[in-house]
């Protein structure tokens, strides 16, 4: 049992851009938890949740990562607070990085800054994979990729970017063509001081036999990332809860669709039961030693229906709305958990539930008319739009929208339009 549990009447929720803060404010909100979301932008639709029954302005961690510790360590102090959910990346770099100040008044249901080290430095992350035997993308520095002829991605190395970081030497590999093993001084525990961090976009796609302009990348996203082959297939996640090293819960998520045609965060996802994925997700926990939730990202190999890594998510998933109708609900697990309170191992859930994050299913179809991504194939408009609207029908279940608490996809509609216009 977690060694850190805590007693405590009240949960604290970051209020992001995201249907998860709104997902954990209403498993909790419903059972009875007082729940104080924070957030930097004071139209958060999660500020709009009947569940929300406090709600703070923080500073932006985008700007100010120690800011952001000193909020969010201030609403941790109070005696009523059992716990925080981590639902971004700036929410559990700063719970892991300060862990021992959190962990003074909260339960600190996350792991420590080592082991995070390890789940967003993706070099580090193949070296672990590799040690439980999982499958991984062939993985190399951009500065190492001698071969441009066959199917490659190009995404930072590391899974958030701080602006101390940027100012690192990019590591080296061995000389074999493997990647290298340098890691960025703060995961070693040194005390630095950031400020905030970098925007070093999207993932990208590298025609086949057109060597990229390296420097020009490695700029735009200020370090050396990592080039892989591209996995043709579908994407899978396996998401569990840790306590100390031992599963607790876990369940499984099939993307059918994500917000590019290109893949991408999904936008529809069903639940899903497959042996070999849920080997491969506890395999890689398990050798990480891991404590609090993650969402373990692969790609199914059509070609060899093998599971390959991609990374992992060291938090709530964006589409943990998706787990619930099936009957796995993580915030009331995490909210035991943190308490040291008993919870039922591994419950059985139903499979072939989907949900919709609905601007997402017109993101995806936008991107079906009107972009382009190398060798990537793109799939008939009129046949797509007909497998949205049917699995709307046939699956009428939706990240944000709900009919007893409406406000917070009125609020995120209102938010897309507004960042539209």
């Amino acid at each position: 049992m977690n060694s850190d549990s805590r007693s405590g009447t009240s949960v604290v929720v970051p209020a992001v851009g995201a249907a998860s803060s709104v997902t954990c404010l209403r498993s909790l909100g419903r059972r009875g938890v007082h729940t104080i979301a924070v957030s930097e932008n004071p139209n958060a639709p999660a500020f709009r949740s009947r569940y929300c029954d406090e709600s703070i302005g923080v500073p932006s961690p985008a700007e100010d990562l120690l800011a952001y510790k000193e909020a969010l360590l201030e609403v941790a102090r109070r005696e009523d607070v059992r716990t925080i959910v981590p639902v971004r990346e700036p929410d559990i770099y700063v719970l892991s990085r300060y862990r021992g100040a959190f962990a003074e008044h909260v339960a600190a249901l996350w792991p420590t800054f080592d082991v995070l080290g390890d789940a967003h430095d993706r070099v580090r992350l193949v070296a672990a994979a590799t040690e439980a035997g999982v499958t991984i993308p062939e993985t190399q520095l951009l500065s190492e990729v001698q071969d441009w002829d066959r199917k490659l991605i190009a995404k930072s190395r590391y899974a958030l970017v701080t602006d101390e970081q940027a100012g690192l030497e990019p590591a080296v590999g061995d000389g074999s063509g493997s990647v290298g093993s340098q890691a960025p001084a703060e995961a070693h525990g040194t005390e630095p001081s950031p400020g905030g961090f970098l925007d070093v976009g999207k993932t990208r796609y590298i025609e086949p036999g057109i060597e990229p302009d390296r420097e020009r990348i490695t700029a735009s996203m200020y370090h050396d990332p990592i080039v892989q082959e591209y996995i043709p297939g579908t994407e899978y996640t396996f998401r569990a809860l840790y306590d100390e090293g031992e599963p607790v819960v876990t369940c499984q998520k099939r993307a059918t669709r994500g917000y590019k045609y290109a893949r991408g965060p999904s936008v529809y996802h069903e639940a899903t039961a497959i042996p070999e994925l849920t080997e491969a997700g506890l395999a890689l926990l398990d050798q990480l030693e891991w404590h609090g939730v993650a969402s373990v990202g692969f790609i199914r190999d059509e070609r060899t229906g093998e599971f390959n890594l991609l990374e992992i998510n060291p938090r709530f998933w964006s589409s943990l709305p998706s787990d619930l109708p099936a009957g796995v609900d993580f915030p009331h697990y995490y909210w035991r958990v943190a308490g040291g309170e008993d919870v039922e191992r591994n419950p059985s859930y139903e499979t072939g539930k989907g949900t919709h994050l609905l601007r997402g299913e017109m993101a995806y179809l936008h991107s079906i008319l009107f972009e382009e991504f190398a060798f990537v194939e793109k799939p008939p408009f009129w046949p797509e739009l007909w497998n949205v609207a049917r699995s709307l029908i046939t699956d009428p279940g939706f990240d944000y929208l709900a009919l007893e608490d409406p406000e917070p996809f009125v609020q995120d509609l209102r938010n897309r339009v507004e960042s539209v216009l």
